[in-house]
């Protein structure tokens, strides 16, 4: 009786043993067609990373933090005010300046006014150049009057020098009128080109303006684009330099891609615009869409600080990684999910098989 229920147990466990190795070996055989089948429609790597541009925020003048107006990992839109720094300083070189290019301004004023002065003396000297052309032709005419008339004994010696003595005062004034108005000519000229160095002179004032206005709008440092901050290192009473890194913003605007690594035997027949399937490893359950941007012009060990060089010692061939850059489609809505860094599988179909 005993012998008779064991036999019938070893038949119940033989069966499910049976049941089991059929359904185990059934697994096998899908998950082995499943990966066959991705192997041989899809070039595969995990070597990959979600990558977006996370750009330094630099202080563009030095001086003291007056205010930190952001959180750590804070969302910001562009033109947000990020940090002020005292103007104080800039504000009274602003001044300053203004008030240099006021003056210079006025001066232009005066000099236009010495200009009109100095053009009136001449004309003044001009007028005094006819007066005396004229008293000058007046004493030349009696001069030879009296001439005639001591010729013809009809007139003293003494009355024709005193004519004389008369013509040669009239010929100097008018030569004396002639250089007043050359020196008045030159004068006008010179202020006029005094006129001309003021004028470069009031474009350097202005240039100097246009610097501390750009120096005293530097101290307000807005967001540049959409994106969100990174880790905050800085307070307010703060010492900064010009040109120091004040914060780090990841570019939301620019769009994300992956950076996938594939072996030099996977790129063959990729190619630029082909489709790819992205599965990122915090979300396991979504496949995100995105298409072949570039491929690298060297392989990544290239661009490392101290490139291989096979030359030396004893060689041992490895595969090589090419980086090629995936562009993520920018109207997904789930995109906000993925941040740089994250790890994902690529897949990308082999040239010629369909779905």
């Amino acid at each position: 009786m005993s012998t008779h229920i064991q036999s019938k147990s070893d038949k119940i466990i033989s069966k499910v043993t049976t049941v089991i190795a059929v359904v185990v070996l059934v697994v096998l055989l899908i998950w082995a067609g499943k990966t066959l089948f991705g192997y041989l429609k899809y070039e595969e790597t995990n070597d990959a990373q979600i990558d977006e541009y996370i750009n330094p925020v630099a202080a563009r003048v030095s001086g003291y933090i007056k205010e930190v107006r952001f959180e750590e990992n804070q969302e910001v839109r562009k033109g947000d005010t990020l940090v002020l720094i005292d103007d104080d300083d800039y504000t009274v070189q602003q001044d300053e300046a203004s008030a240099s290019l006021l003056n210079a301004k006025a001066q232009i004023s005066v000099q236009q006014s010495n200009v009109r002065t100095a053009q009136s003396v001449a004309s003044v000297a001009n007028v005094k150049i006819v007066a005396a052309k004229a008293k000058l032709w007046k004493a030349l005419t009696e001069y030879k009057r009296y001439k005639k008339l001591f010729d013809a004994e009809s007139a003293t010696r003494q009355q024709l020098e005193t004519i004389e003595s008369v013509w040669q005062v009239a010929e100097a004034e008018y030569q004396a009128a002639k250089e007043d108005y050359v020196t008045a000519i030159s004068k006008t000229n010179d202020i006029k080109a005094q006129s001309h160095v003021l004028l470069s002179e009031i474009k350097r004032r202005e240039a100097v303006v246009k610097r501390n206005t750009l120096n005293t709008s530097y101290t307000v440092i807005v967001a540049p684009y959409n994106g969100k901050m990174g880790r905050r290192t800085i307070q307010a009473g703060q010492l900064v330099q010009n040109g120091q890194t004040l914060a780090y913003l990841v570019d939301r605007s620019a769009g994300k891609w992956v950076v996938a690594n594939f072996k030099e035997t996977q790129i063959a027949k990729m190619h630029v615009g082909e489709t790819v399937n992205v599965e990122v490893d915090a979300f396991p359950n979504q496949i995100f869409a995105g298409k072949i941007e570039s491929l690298s012009g060297a392989t990544g060990s290239r661009f490392s600080l101290l490139p291989p060089d096979n030359s030396t010692g004893n060689f041992v061939k490895i595969a090589q990684r090419i980086p090629v850059r995936i562009l993520l489609n920018k109207n997904d809505k789930d995109l906000d999910l993925l941040t740089a860094g994250m790890s994902v599988s690529v897949k990308v179909k082999r040239e010629g098989q369909n779905d």
